[in-house]
C-alpha cells in the first residue's frame, strides 16, 4: 500500500505525465459522449429487447465501446480500424515491400504503414455501417426510413467511425498506452454500472452457488493473465570489450527479457473482429426474401447458434493469431543484426544467423504457451454458460480478459514514464 502511495505522489509531482492522463481522460470523454448522440429513427423499446436477446450483437457491442446498444453515431466503434489493421498486416507476409516498410525502414515507414491502414477504414467503415443499418431496418428496429435517409445514416456513422479512430491514435501519440484498446476498455467499463443493476433486478436467490463459482472463476482468470503477462524469459547478453585509444569500453553484461505472452490482447480483438463479419453477413442474408441466400445466412449463422463450432474457431482464431502478431512484433533477424553491431552477443551462440535461430527457437517455444493460455481463457466463459446456462457470461469472461490485459498494459505504461523520470 505504502509503494501505490509512493506511485501516486510521483505521478502528481511529474507534470507531463499528469498531462498525459489528462489528456487521455478528456478524448474518452469526449468518446463516452459521442456514444450518447443517436442516429435517427429509432424504436428505442425494441432495440432494448433486440440486444437482450443477442450475444452475437453483445459481442459486437464490445467493440462499438457500448454505442450500438442505443445505435449512435460511433456504433461502428473501431471495429473497422482494426480490421484494416489485420488485413493490413496480413499483407505484409505476401508482399516484401510491405513487410520492409513496416519493419525495416523505422518510424517513416510505419507511418506510410498506418497511413495505408487509414484509408482502407473508410471502405469497411461503409459496408459494416449499410450492412448493420440494413440488418437492424430489416429486424424492426428503423422504421420509415427512406434510401437518402439511409445512405445519411451509413455516412454519419463512418463519420463517427473515422472520428473514434483519429482519437484513439490521439491518445498513443499524446497519452498513454494504445489509444484502440483503451477505448475499447472503456466501453465496456462503462458498462459495468448498468450491468450490476441489471443483475440486481433480475437477481435470483437460487443462482448464488452459480454467481459465486462465476466470481471464483474471474479472480483466478485475473490472477491467471497478471501472472502470464508478467511473466518472460530471460536471455543474458555479454557486450564485449573494445578499445578505443588508451580506455576499454563495454564489457558489461545484460539481459533480453522475452514475454511469455508477447502479443498482449491483441489476438482476442484481431479473433473477435474475423468472428463478428461472417455471423454479421449470415444474419443479413437469413432476413432476405431469397432461398439461396437464406440457406448461405443458415450455415454462417451456425457460429452463432451452435456454441461448440463458435468455440472451437475461437480457439483456433486466437491461437493462430498469437503466432500472427508474434511474428509482426517480434523479428529475431532484426534483433539479431543490433546485438552484432552493438558488438553483443548471446554466451554459448555465435552471433549472426545461429543468434536468430536460437531466438526463433525459443519464442516459438513461448508463444506456444501464451497462444494455449489465451485460446483456453477465451473459450472458459463458453463451457461455464454451457454448464450454467447463462448466455451473459461468453460477454463477461471476453470483456474480462480485455479490461485485465488493457489495465496492466496502462499500468506498465504509467510505470515506464515514472522510471524515465526518475532516472
Amino acid at each position: 500500500m505504502d509503494q501505490f502511495f509512493y506511485k501516486l505522489k510521483l505521478i502528481g509531482s511529474d507534470q507531463t505525465l499528469v498531462r498525459r492522463l489528462l489528456f487521455v481522460f478528456v478524448i474518452l470523454v469526449i468518446f463516452r459522449l459521442g456514444n450518447a448522440i443517436t442516429v435517427p429513427g429509432i424504436d428505442t423499446t425494441a432495440l432494448a429487447q433486440f440486444f437482450a436477446n443477442s450475444q452475437f450483437f453483445g459481442l459486437l457491442n464490445i467493440f462499438s465501446g457500448g454505442g450500438l446498444s442505443n445505435l449512435s453515431i460511433m456504433m461502428l466503434g473501431v471495429g473497422p480500424y482494426i480490421t484494416a489493421t489485420i488485413i493490413m498486416q496480413l499483407m505484409t507476409m505476401v508482399f516484401p515491400a510491405l513487410k520492409e516498410m513496416y519493419q525495416e525502414e523505422g518510424a517513416t515507414g510505419r507511418r506510410k504503414f498506418a497511413q495505408y491502414a487509414r484509408i482502407l477504414t473508410v471502405p469497411l467503415a461503409m459496408i459494416q455501417g449499410f450492412s448493420l443499418l440494413t440488418l437492424l431496418k430489416n429486424q424492426g428496429l428503423l422504421g420509415g426510413l427512406t434510401m437518402t435517409d439511409q445512405i445519411i445514416n451509413v455516412i454519419i456513422v463512418t463519420a463517427g467511425s473515422m472520428l473514434l479512430m483519429w482519437l484513439g491514435e490521439l491518445i498513443s501519440e499524446y497519452g498513454i498506452g494504445n489509444g484502440v484498446s483503451l477505448i475499447i476498455f472503456a466501453g465496456i467499463v462503462a458498462r459495468v454500472p448498468a450491468s450490476i443493476y441489471q443483475l440486481m433486478v433480475t437477481f435470483d436467490p437460487g443462482n448464488i452457488p452459480v454467481y459465486a463459482g462465476f466470481a471464483a472463476v474471474a479472480l483466478i482468470v485475473i490472477a491467471a493473465v497478471v501472472v502470464v503477462t508478467e511473466a518472460e524469459r530471460p536471455i543474458p547478453v555479454t557486450y564485449a570489450k573494445r578499445v578505443r585509444g588508451m580506455r576499454m569500453y563495454g564489457g558489461g553484461s545484460t539481459y533480453l527479457p522475452l514475454r511469455l505472452n508477447q502479443a498482449g490482447v491483441m489476438p482476442i480483438i484481431f479473433a473477435l473482429s474475423i468472428l463478428l463479419f461472417p455471423q454479421m453477413i449470415g444474419t443479413f442474408l437469413s432476413g432476405l426474401n431469397n432461398a439461396i441466400a437464406q440457406k448461405v445466412g443458415e450455415v454462417l449463422n451456425l457460429l452463432n447458434t451452435n456454441q461448440w463450432i463458435y468455440g472451437v474457431f475461437y480457439f483456433v482464431l486466437v491461437f493462430l493469431f498469437t503466432y500472427f502478431y508474434t511474428a509482426v512484433t517480434f523479428d529475431p533477424d532484426m534483433i539479431s543484426k543490433n546485438l552484432q553491431k552493438s558488438g553483443a552477443f548471446i554466451p554459448g551462440v555465435r552471433p549472426g544467423e545461429p543468434t536468430s535461430l536460437y531466438l526463433g527457437h525459443i519464442i516459438t517455444r513461448l508463444t506456444l504457451v501464451g497462444a494455449i493460455f489465451l485460446g483456453a481463457v477465451a473459450i472458459l466463459p463458453l463451457i461455464m454458460q454451457s454448464v450454467t446456462g447463462i448466455g451473459t457470461l461468453a460477454i463477461g469472461g471476453t470483456a474480462l480478459l480485455i479490461v485485465v490485459s488493457v489495465a496492466l498494459e496502462f499500468v506498465k505504461q504509467i510505470d515506464a514514464q515514472i522510471s524515465m523520470r526518475e532516472y
